[in-house]
């Protein structure tokens, strides 16, 4: 009776340290899968800080604004829940970023002309401005496929940031080709204005009436009649022919006696 008690408590043990361990091992399953959807809305919410920050680089609409700061609030409210410890200053930055979006909504819709952007002046600023739009485009698509974004609003601004993206370029190789010609690099910055007027070109033929399509065409034109003249002119005198007839009057020419 006794060899049966005993028994009977040692599986009872047993199957309550079983049954810590499996609950247990839970708490650290559910503890690391908070972290890493905690981490994952802090990423979100960082990267889309720093596309916000870097807006005004480029003219840029309430449209997007909203959309990005949407896209905040939305893994802000997230962080609260899974936040812990940080969970207030979560719920403080929430709080700021209602009041934003709020008064966006009560204001007046700004949509700046493509036409007043300007190439920024040193390279690393260009480097971070392509970087900059094409992370808000990969943003824009993915709040787009979420449903999130009105498909109107979401083609305007695609073919917002298109637009911005063939400025850059097409300043960028203009601007390279100028430097490269400073440099009498002809051949690369000919080559640059072929390929850029080549880009220009296929964008014209989708839109025709784009005025900065027109000017960076005449632009590129003139630049490129420039270098081939400045190629021109670099170009040693080339050697001229020798005359047959000058060969034989020096071969039959009176010998000189010495």
């Amino acid at each position: 009776m006794i060899f049966t008690l005993v028994l009977i408590l040692i599986g009872a043990l047993l199957l309550l340290v079983i049954g810590i361990n499996v609950i247990q091992q839970q708490k650290e399953r559910a503890e690391a899968e908070r972290r890493t959807e905690l981490a994952r809305q802090r990423a979100i919410i960082d990267e889309t800080e720093t596309v916000l920050s870097c807006t005004g680089m480029f003219p840029c609409s309430t449209n997007i604004v909203l959309i990005l700061y949407k896209r905040v609030q939305e893994a802000l409210s997230l962080s609260v829940s899974l936040g812990g410890n940080q969970a207030t200053d979560y719920h403080r930055r929430l709080q700021d970023i209602n009041a934003q979006i709020e008064t966006l909504n009560n204001g007046t819709k700004q949509n700046p002309s493509v036409e007043s952007f300007r190439l920024p002046d040193t390279d690393k600023q260009i480097l971070t401005l392509v970087q900059v739009l094409k992370k808000l485009k990969a943003i824009l698509r993915a709040e787009h496929n979420k449903g999130k974004i009105d498909p109107t609003i979401f083609a305007q601004e695609e073919a917002r940031i298109d637009s911005l993206q063939l400025r850059i370029n097409v300043d960028s190789m203009l601007s390279r080709a100028r430097s490269a010609s400073f440099m009498k690099q002809y051949g690369s910055s000919k080559q640059m204005v072929t390929k850029a007027l080549a880009t220009l070109h296929t964008i014209k033929a989708m839109t025709p009436n784009d005025p900065f399509i027109t000017k960076k065409v005449d632009e590129a034109k003139i630049l490129l009649d420039e270098i081939m003249g400045a190629q021109k002119q670099a170009a040693p005198n080339a050697p001229q022919p020798k005359n047959d007839d000058d060969d034989i009057d020096v071969l039959f020419q009176p010998k000189k006696k010495w």
